[in-house]
């Protein structure tokens, strides 16, 4: 095979409407229709041919077209609106401005193996990716300094195929650069800008990739570089792709490669987030820039920690990275000594003692002051999930906190709905999204306005999914009998329920099958018909997630269900935008608590669809009996079988008792009850679940905690650092003489509930200094061999009874019930981040 350059040759624009190179560089583009109507409306064939992507739509337009364009009034009316819309957007002074004036060019790096923007970029596979990419767009909005950065896969995640026998067939073609919204990032000398890294015996060359979503910019690591062997250009081959060995090499690129990549470009973040433990080898990289300057080890790694988030995903063990020992030795051995640390001690920071392996995970929580999970339940599972690498640290105290999830409002919510808010909530409405008086203005809609929308929506999308049918089947050389019976599929009558996410198999995407005569009554019920669409993805290795798929699709082709129940092949953001818009239930049905958060039900209710869901991820905050419908309830259970069981009871007593009746109660013509719901569903979820709330806490809550402890840890050659970890190595050598030595209480084992329990306490610190530890009354309900409802209250110092003993006394309010109390010691320092940075307790007993 020859080699060859490649350059992008745009036609020759017409002057007048020259901008829209401009616009079409700009994802921008993906969230306002105007944008697209620029293009769609040259020529629309080859808008859906190219699949909404304006470079490649530029690159093959007749100039003919552009020319007559140029001269068209109204399509130039058009360009007016959108050109100025652009600059307008571009220009504005945005909420980080007026909110933190003084932390200007403070710049915070998301760090992210996969981003979905949009269909035209398909280097996503799923919620993470598509979260991602919404977190870009909402920092955009919001003029939050944020810069991503990720890896350019050639093949994106595979494309899917369904094939005659209902089997998932993966396909991987080979994705044109050049004809991307994207640009190589090039140097000073002229030639594209490249970086590298180290891998087993070979130095492997990193290309860079601009991408411009609004004033974000995103950066794409791409190893396909003719110097590369074929091995290693194939590292950014496929997302998700090949084995162990490719996934670590992947993750070097991303983490190490994303940092010296942001070091060529001149870009120097203050905060750092690192999404997911794909990429938590940034912070290795990190440190090892310190050290190279002198800055000793273990004080560049506290510095790092300093202004590090870590976000975890996964609720689940197996979901987390997980290397050998060997694995990280053969691929880090010549690492260590540039981070000054023995094999032993870089082994440790991400070592998980109980899977005997380095865990991703683990390094990510090791080397980061700030964590959270991406739901309230989420954080709560992953307390229990990592206390055991914090010690005598109660599961409740674990450092995680959480940031609940949300979407890209102007991203999801179809135009039909934007035109409702601004027509009957004001032509700003997209300006103030946590304006809960502005969502209010959603009750001023009337009911059949709201409705005739949504059938609209709904009209669309079994028209789509009919054509996608027609198109699959021709491609599988079916019978013409069996292309044209797709016309009459899913009547526009029935409840459509959509279940769309990926067919992992504790998502329990077969749930609904398992009383197949009940189901094929609901479908059959001429006065209240069902339909269902499915549609989602198996990864290639997942045999029992393709398994579901074809018994989905199986079960789709048998007579009670031929017509009724449907599979779309390759689910991804274009057939999203049709389900979440479309459908009259959003489904979702995972085995509770293993969601972490979901984004996808929140895309379908601010469209006015009914989410149908288990209080799992971020359902379980955001259901108020009002807005949708749950499946089972808040509770764990010794067996997934009895979890199954119990959610398909659930499942088809609240779809037949309470969905499917209100659904087809109408008032001349309208189920006003239901349209309840839909309002309900829109103001609610809307209000609490965009990515505009959800960045706004991340830089509140962390990226200026950060840059501001970033900052005090750099001061004076990281003298503040140097000091965290002094203190942090002599309360580490020392605390074996820590003990609770006696705890007195007055003796009388029955108390009025109200009244003051005092508690006095004798302490042993040895020769840590009283001021560096606290005290503490720990005190609950005891319920079998634990407390629950637990406060904590600190105790006073009375004394000085003996060279390192001391007398503590405490008090606190009895409430009623049996209380249990114990006294607890811990360290503490103004410079810690959090309650247990130094994650050490002493327990009285």
């Amino acid at each position: 095979m020859y080699s060859f350059s490649t350059v992008s040759a745009l036609p020759e624009i017409p002057e007048r409407i020259s901008r829209l190179r401009e616009v079409a560089y700009n994802f921008w583009f993906s969230w306002n229709e105007a944008a697209q109507e620029l293009f769609s409306r040259l020529d629309q064939r080859l808008w859906e041919e190219v699949y909404h992507n304006p470079v490649k739509f530029l690159l093959r337009v007749g100039p003919g077209v552009l020319e007559k364009a140029a001269s068209d009034g109204k399509y130039l009316d058009l360009y007016g609106r959108v050109t100025e819309c652009y600059d307008r957007y571009m220009t504005a002074e945005p909420w980080f401005k007026r909110r933190f004036p003084e932390y200007g060019g403070q710049v915070a790096a998301y760090f992210s193996a996969e981003f979905g923007l949009h269909e035209s970029h398909p280097i996503y596979s799923g919620g993470l990716g598509l979260l991602a990419g919404d977190h870009c767009k909402s920092s955009s909005d919001l003029g939050v300094p944020l810069v991503a950065v990720g890896l350019l896969y050639r093949q994106g995640y595979f494309t899917q195929r369904i094939n005659r026998e209902g089997w998932q067939e993966a396909e991987y073609p080979v994705q044109n650069y050049y004809e991307m919204p994207m640009k190589p990032v090039m140097a000073d000398s002229g030639e594209e800008l490249t970086v590298s890294v180290d891998l087993p015996g070979r130095r492997v060359g990193i290309r860079i990739w601009r991408v411009q979503v609004g004033r974000v910019r995103l950066y794409l690591l791409d190893t396909d570089l003719p110097g590369n062997s074929r091995e290693d250009r194939a590292i950014t081959a496929q997302l998700y792709g090949g084995c162990r060995d490719m996934r670590i090499s992947q993750e070097i690129v991303l983490g190490i490669g994303g940092v010296r990549a942001l070091r060529a470009m001149g870009v120097n973040p203050r905060a750092w987030q690192v999404n997911e433990g794909h990429a938590a080898f940034l912070c290795l990289e990190r440190i090892r820039e310190k050290v190279a300057r002198g800055t000793r080890p273990n004080v560049a790694v506290e510095a790092v920690k300093s202004n590090t988030l870590f976000t975890t995903h996964t609720p689940v063990p197996a979901g987390h990275d997980l290397f050998s020992v060997e694995m990280i030795d053969y691929y880090f051995g010549h690492y260590y000594p540039q981070l000054g640390m023995t094999r032993e001690e870089f082994i440790c920071l991400g070592l998980d003692e109980e899977r005997r392996a380095f865990n991703m995970t683990v390094l990510a929580l090791n080397l980061s002051d700030f964590r959270n999970g991406v739901s309230e339940l989420h954080a709560r599972v992953s307390r229990r999930l990592f206390r055991r690498i914090y010690g005598g640290v109660r599961e409740e105290e674990v450092p995680i906190s959480y940031v609940t999830n949300g979407v890209h409002t102007e991203t999801w919510m179809s135009p039909l709905i934007k035109d409702l808010m601004a027509r009957y909530a004001g032509q700003d409405w997209n300006m103030n999204l946590g304006d809960p008086a502005m969502w209010e203005k959603v009750e001023s809609i009337p009911d059949e306005v709201l409705w005739s929308a949504h059938l609209q929506l709904k009209r669309e999308l079994i028209t789509f999914a009919r054509e996608r049918l027609r198109m699959q089947r021709l491609r599988n050389f079916e019978t013409r009998s069996r292309v044209d019976e797709v016309d009459a599929y899913l009547d526009p009558n029935a409840l459509i329920i959509c279940f769309a996410r990926r067919f992992a198999t504790y998502k329990r995407a077969v749930l609904l099958f398992s009383d197949l005569d009940r189901l094929a009554s609901l479908v059959n019920d001429p006065r209240r018909p069902v339909g269902v669409i499915f549609a989602g993805k198996a990864h290639p290795a997942d045999r029992p997630g393709q398994e579901m798929i074809r018994r989905v699709v199986e079960i789709s082709n048998l007579d009670p269900f031929r017509g009724k129940i449907v599979f779309l092949e390759n689910y991804d953001i274009n057939i999203a935008r049709y389900l979440v818009r479309g459908a009259d239930v959003w489904l979702n049905n995972p085995r509770r608590p293993q969601e972490a958060s979901g984004t996808s039900g929140m895309k379908a209710a601010i469209n006015g669809v009914v989410n149908f869901s288990v209080l799992d991820g971020w359902w379980a905050e955001a259901y108020n009996g009002k807005n949708g419908f749950a499946i089972g309830g808040e509770r764990d259970y010794p067996a997934e079988d009895l979890q199954d069981r119990d959610d398909v009871l659930s499942l088809y007593s609240v779809l037949e008792n309470d969905i499917l009746p209100l659904f087809f109660d109408r008032e001349g013509g309208i189920p006003v009850r239901w349209v309840a719901y839909m309002k309900n569903s829109i103001k609610t979820v809307a209000l609490r679940y965009s990515t505009h709330r959800m960045v706004k806490e991340y830089t509140e809550k962390f990226y200026i905690p950060a840059v501001n402890r970033g900052r005090r840890f750099r001061q004076d050659n990281f003298a503040v650092a140097e000091k965290v970890k002094s203190f942090k190595d002599f309360i580490l050598e020392n605390w074996q003489q820590v003990a609770v030595t006696d705890i007195s209480d007055g003796g009388d084992p029955v108390k009025r509930a109200g009244e003051n329990m005092f508690v006095d306490s004798v302490v042993r610190l040895g020769p840590i200094w009283h001021h560096d530890v606290s005290v503490e009354i720990v005190y609950g309900s005891v319920e079998g061999d634990d407390l629950k409802d637990v406060r904590i209250t600190p105790m006073t110092l009375v004394d000085k009874l003996d060279e390192g003993v001391y007398h503590y006394r405490g008090s606190f309010t009895l409430p009623q019930g049996a209380i249990g109390y114990t006294v607890r010691v811990r360290p503490v320092s103004p410079d810690f981040a959090h309650r247990f940075d130094l994650p050490l307790v002493a327990w009285a007993g």
